[in-house]
């Protein structure tokens, strides 16, 4: 779903500020920032469709208390009626944000040309690929294309992870030739079943926790960007949680604003060597790091993560993308994706923490493609490609690989079994210059 969702937008600065005015009751106190104001876009047009949902959202919070920005998050993103993810096609030109798939085909056939030369080394067998949020479907339909090119469409079969039964749709109307078969409970939790064109079974999940065993390639892009995230502040009393409480201060409905509060999860989820004075931290992106994690452990496979992030340095990365134009994460929930910045540092940590994983990168995603031979694909097409064609050819390349673009802002990590760790000093990772785990 991931998005993500990370995208071709700038980073945006600090939304907030330590300046903590009136209390409002015992251990609340509203957060505001005086740069918060100004930084988002008033150009998109103002969408009623979903006041409804921010009006119940309002009434919830008013009933039970401010909630955390992972809560917000979840209920904003996949509600399972109003939520963005849920019930909208939010990609391409017409969406709110463009992906890497999305803008050249040369993304999702390096990706393809990875999976072959990594599998090759040391599985020969069929197995499963994993696609976490596969958006349209356009990042599956490019690796597709490259094992069909290279006869080995009878080595895989596909396993999508997606929430939203609209996307779902479309992967299904862009992948598959076939028509909605009837579901064998017996095997697999799968809500949908078809077969492509070259007779490749696509699955479809809810959860990670339903996917198969088996040799598995999991492939992250532009996931985990769009999982929940708690939000905490340092002050002189020392660390609160950012919660999203409903704003009375202006006599006017559907207004939220940030306040500050003491709750579990500062001692639960800040480190004690924290150095930083604000942080973020997603429960969900560690509990599926560890699910991969033992899942290749256990049953063979490596993985590949693609996404916006950060190496454990960055504070406030929360922010909201409408109509490609920054948003205010607050105004007008389900009417814009919700995203921030990966903790690469973090996720590496989570994975190595039981020494069975072996984790390379980050890396950024101009050096990872470069490394895998973007350049000479890019040339072979070109050879054969009409002027317009090569210029959008050229424009989608720089795009995915400068480094003013997406090429430096999106990282790169991948994840194999501690076990092979001799083996891949002899034949290293492609993508990653060297063996960068422990």
């Amino acid at each position: 779903m991931n998005c993500a969702r990370k995208k071709i937008h700038q980073s945006m600065a600090s939304c907030f500020g330590l300046n903590c005015v009136e209390k409002r009751f015992s251990r609340l106190v509203p957060f505001i920032s005086s740069s918060l104001f100004g930084k988002y876009s008033t150009q998109c047009k103002p969408d009623s469709s979903n006041s409804e949902f921010w009006k119940d959202l309002q009434y919830r919070i008013k009933l039970s208390g401010p909630i955390s920005v992972a809560n917000y998050m979840k209920l904003v993103l996949t509600h399972p009626s109003k939520g963005y993810y849920i019930n909208q096609d939010v990609f391409g030109q017409q969406g709110d944000f463009t992906t890497s798939p999305e803008i050249s085909q040369l993304f999702g056939e390096m990706i393809g040309i990875w999976i072959i030369s990594e599998c090759q080394k040391f599985h020969k067998k069929p197995f499963n690929i994993v696609e976490l949020g596969p958006g349209r479907g356009t990042l599956a339909r490019d690796v597709l294309r490259v094992f069909h090119q290279l006869q080995r469409s009878n080595q895989i079969s596909l396993h999508f992870v997606e929430v939203s039964p609209v996307l779902a749709e479309i992967q299904k109307k862009n992948l598959c030739t076939q028509e909605e078969m009837e579901i064998d409970a017996s095997k697999g939790k799968f809500y949908k079943h078809g077969k492509t064109t070259e007779n490749v079974d696509i699955f479809w999940y809810k959860s990670v926790l339903d996917l198969p065993e088996g040799f598995s390639v999991f492939i992250a892009q532009e996931f985990f960007d769009a999982l929940p995230i708690h939000k905490f502040q340092k002050t002189e009393d020392g660390w609160f949680e950012i919660m999203v409480d409903v704003d009375n201060s202006r006599g006017e409905e559907g207004k939220f604003r940030y306040v500050l509060q003491k709750t579990e999860a500062c001692g639960s989820f800040i480190s004690k060597n924290e150095r930083r004075n604000h942080t973020e931290f997603s429960p969900e992106l560690v509990n599926i790091i560890k699910y991969i994690s033992t899942a290749i452990t256990q049953n063979g496979g490596f993985s590949l993560i693609i996404d916006y992030g950060h190496n454990g340095d960055k504070t406030d990365t929360f922010r909201a993308f409408r109509q490609h134009k920054q948003w205010d994460p607050l105004v007008e929930p389900g009417t814009a994706d919700l995203t921030a910045d990966v903790d690469f540092a973090l996720l590496r940590r989570v994975a190595e923490e039981t020494h069975k994983i072996l984790c390379f990168g980050p890396v950024t995603q101009g050096d990872f493609l470069t490394e895998l031979g973007i350049n000479v694909r890019l040339m072979n097409l070109c050879k054969d490609a009409t002027k317009d064609q090569r210029k959008q050819l050229e424009l989608g390349y720089k795009k995915i690989v400068d480094s003013d673009q997406m090429g430096s802002c999106f990282k790169v990590m991948s994840m194999f079994p501690y076990v092979l760790k001799e083996y891949l000093e002899k034949l290293p990772v492609h993508g990653f210059s060297s063996l960068s785990s422990k």
